[in-house]
């Protein structure tokens, strides 16, 4: 499992910033160091443990763009059209052992081999064939329509770094290099569970004042889509001792422990102190909104093993705001990924909107098309954390930095979708 020291987060202000947060993060969490080699068709969504360099040249060899007729460009007259001799024919896949000649020109199709001596290609729509005769126009550039050996991928230069995430994009190049199987980083053990007396499980049955977990089935969602590997502990009792066993027995055997609800305030949160017995708690309100009471920290096992824990909010909303925010930066870290920054679109914002300097803001908007072809930004009517249907019914959000204090109808913004962060 992780192995992280009590302080690797620490942090001595009251409130901290989210640019803090993710500095911390990259400085002092280290990956897991465990990998193994998987093929290709099973590493979607792993981490790649080392570079991976181009066994070979992509494409291997020179070749045509295009179905057309590959000339030598001396040949070709500024003045005026000029015509060749056809010399022969080459397909995709076919030996390219024809040696162009002055004056010639080979039929080619797109993907063949370029035969000795050839550097430009017309395309098959530019030209008139007469006859055993092809009549090419004047102004065709050198090596128009050529791809040269090597200019994707030269064979030796890394062609996927290590941290490099896998989507299809980066196996399909992996693929196209011959490269069948890719060394990387062992899949991340999380462990999720929430709290709180008043939270059941879905189908069971519901006292007048409970209310169904949704949490857990979030968390559960968003994490496998990010490649972890996920234990549900279900939910846990407002009760200091009850957390502390339970926190305990997964630090020995995970990389990260996730809570939500309980690290408020509150008389009955209690899992702040719960984690102040078997770990360090150092920081648990970051300038955040929705999301302030989120806790970071670490967490021993019964034999010492070190885990990360990260404590969420009771809402809903605020949970997914505080993970795609405050989780996954972790989450990527502790899996070996590169860091990823991102990066707002920039809207037109349709409302008017307020907010305290110093913390960071995400509202729930909605995309629509103005009159003018702008896209703009409209806030959901309701706003608060426990709102799911803010989510569902929107389609990302708007981020507003810590300097910013007051928003008005017609500024720009930054919009974040829910594609960006969750992916």
């Amino acid at each position: 499992m992780a192995q992280l020291t009590d302080d690797c987060f620490a942090f001595s202000g009251p409130l901290l910033p989210l640019s803090e947060m993710e500095r911390l993060i990259g400085e002092r969490v280290a990956p897991v160091s465990e990998t193994e080699r998987v093929p290709l068709r099973g590493a979607r969504g792993r981490v790649a443990a080392a570079d991976v360099k181009a066994p070979l040249n992509l494409p291997p060899f020179d070749n045509s763009a295009v179905d057309g007729y590959a000339v030598r460009h001396a040949d070709l007259s500024a003045d005026g059209d000029s015509k060749l001799a056809i010399a022969g024919r080459l397909t995709a896949g076919a030996r390219a052992d024809i040696a162009l000649k002055p004056g010639q020109a080979i039929r080619i199709f797109t993907g063949a081999a370029m035969p000795a001596g050839a550097d430009t290609v017309f395309m098959q729509e530019d030209v008139t064939v007469d006859g055993d005769h092809v009549i090419v126009p004047k102004g065709l550039k050198l090596g128009a329509n050529r791809r040269l050996a090597g200019e994707d991928v030269p064979a030796g230069q890394v062609a996927l770094p290590a941290g490099t995430v896998l989507e299809p994009q980066h196996i399909a190049l992996a693929a196209a290099l011959g490269i069948t199987d890719i060394e990387v980083r062992r899949r991340l053990q999380v462990a999720i569970f929430s709290t709180g007396d008043e939270v059941v499980e879905p189908g069971s049955p519901r006292g007048g004042a409970a209310i169904y977990d949704a949490n857990r089935y979030l968390l559960s969602e968003l994490l496998e889509r990010l490649g972890a590997v996920v234990t549900d502990l279900g939910i846990l009792a407002d009760d200091p001792e009850t957390l502390a066993r339970a926190l305990a027995k997964a630090a020995a055997w995970h990389d990260l422990v996730i809570t939500s609800g309980g690290v408020s305030t509150g008389e009955a949160d209690h899992v702040r102190s719960a984690v102040e017995r078997i770990g360090s708690l150092v920081f648990w309100r970051v300038a955040i909104k929705p999301g302030r009471p989120v806790a970071m920290g670490v967490i021993r096992g019964a034999a010492g093993q070190g885990a990360a824990f990260v404590g969420l909010p009771g809402n809903p909303v605020a949970v997914f705001v505080t993970f795609v925010r405050v989780v996954k930066p972790l989450l990527r870290r502790l899996a070996g990924a590169r860091p990823h920054s991102l990066l707002p679109l920039p809207v037109r914002a349709a409302f008017a909107y307020r907010k305290k300097k110093d913390r960071r803001e995400y509202v729930r908007v909605a995309l629509r098309r103005a009159a003018d072809g702008e896209l703009e930004a409209v806030k959901h009517p309701q706003d608060g954390a426990g709102i799911l249907t803010s989510l569902t019914k929107t389609d990302g959000l708007l981020e507003f930095l810590e300097d910013v204090t007051s928003i008005e109808p017609g500024t720009r913004v930054g919009f974040l979708s829910y594609a960006a962060l969750i992916g």
